[in-house]
């Protein structure tokens, strides 16, 4: 049975002109799931009872169950969600003085296998749908009694090896009759595969791409990201600054400062080097320990010093603050714990 909300309006249009209803249905349903998110068909009152009983014979509603939830001291909310096909993903919400924001999941599992990410070592088991992902906001906002404001595609998977589904979602996120999140409010986050991030330049969507980096020679990047044998650091800065060029927006580049591996001053004067001239903005974070890594936060000083240089050299960087801690919100770990019990 297929999920109503992977459809765009225009499609649900189509779907219901299938069924032999009026186009303008498509726009009522929508509304309801997306303005008044509702949780089942039944509740759309302005529906008669016949199309409530076609709608419930031909799509399913999506709707996620909560297996668990933890809060940190700092406000922020980590949600593991029954996906309602035997699997689980993570979500968290963030609340920021400019609003509050999500994290979603792109996949029920990752290829990447990532040295520093708590998703290795898990079992990839498929990508979720459109309608799958946004699910995760519609979940959010129903238990939280919230409006989320900006949605970072930086949970579980690798965004861009879900292409198709990430874009989609995007766009049913962005309607403005719908949930109406800005392009400029959505950010997708990628390990570095070079040939969609070239065809995400293309599709000129405005949204913010912020690159997983992490190191500055492909002999470290390689042995922290697998990816980057495919996709070498020299590659993936020029398909960078072809996203640049093609959207004018500027890239965020993620850079987690793991101790006596990636935080010396030899690698800040590389990083400066890497990004001269593009318009950039770095995203230096503290490293998450997970179980069975090997690599450890940095030190404060480091850390700053760290920050410092670059910003003294032209580079804009920032140390991201550290939200929930203290309920493993790094992405994977409550799902590998779930797993495991």
């Amino acid at each position: 049975m297929n999920k109503i909300k992977d459809y765009t309006i225009d499609e649900l249009k189509e779907e219901m002109t299938k069924l032999g209803e009026k186009p303008f249905r498509a726009t009522q349903i929508w509304e309801w799931i997306y303005k008044e998110n509702v949780a089942s068909f039944d509740e759309m009152t302005n529906l008669s009872i016949e199309l409530r009983n076609k709608l419930k014979d031909n799509y399913e509603i999506g709707t996620y169950k909560i297996i668990r939830k933890l809060e940190s001291k700092d406000g922020t909310k980590k949600f593991l969600f029954d996906i309602l096909d035997g699997n689980a993903i993570e979500t968290v919400l963030m609340d920021y003085k400019f609003g509050k924001s999500i994290c979603v999941s792109t996949q029920v599992g990752c290829k990447m296998g990532c040295k520093f990410c708590a998703s290795t070592g898990i079992d990839f088991v498929r990508s979720l749908s459109s309608g799958e992902i946004v699910e995760q906001i519609l979940a959010v906002q129903r238990e939280e009694h919230v409006k989320v404001s900006n949605v970072v595609y930086m949970g579980i998977g690798e965004p861009l090896d879900n292409y198709d589904n990430v874009v989609k979602s995007l766009k049913i996120l962005n309607d403005p009759k719908g949930l109406n999140i800005g392009a400029r409010h959505i950010s997708i986050s990628t390990s570095g595969l070079v040939p969609k991030i070239k065809k995400l330049a293309d599709e000129k969507l405005q949204c913010t791409l912020s690159i997983s980096l992490h190191a500055t020679t492909n002999e470290k990047r390689s042995e922290m990201m697998p990816v980057n044998k495919a996709y070498p650091i020299e590659e993936l800065i020029d398909a960078c600054k072809y996203y640049i060029e093609k959207t004018g927006r500027r890239i965020s580049f993620e850079y987690a400062l793991a101790k006596d591996n990636n935080d010396n001053l030899d690698d800040a004067k590389r990083l400066v080097k890497l990004l001269k001239g593009m318009v950039a903005h770095v995203n230096l974070i503290p490293i998450n320990k997970i179980e069975n890594g090997k690599y450890i936060k940095s030190t404060n000083e480091n850390i700053l010093k760290f920050r410092d240089f670059l910003n003294e050299n032209g580079i804009v960087a920032t140390v991201r603050r550290e939200l929930g801690s203290d309920i493993d919100a790094a992405c994977g770990q409550l799902r590998r714990k779930n797993l495991e019990e």
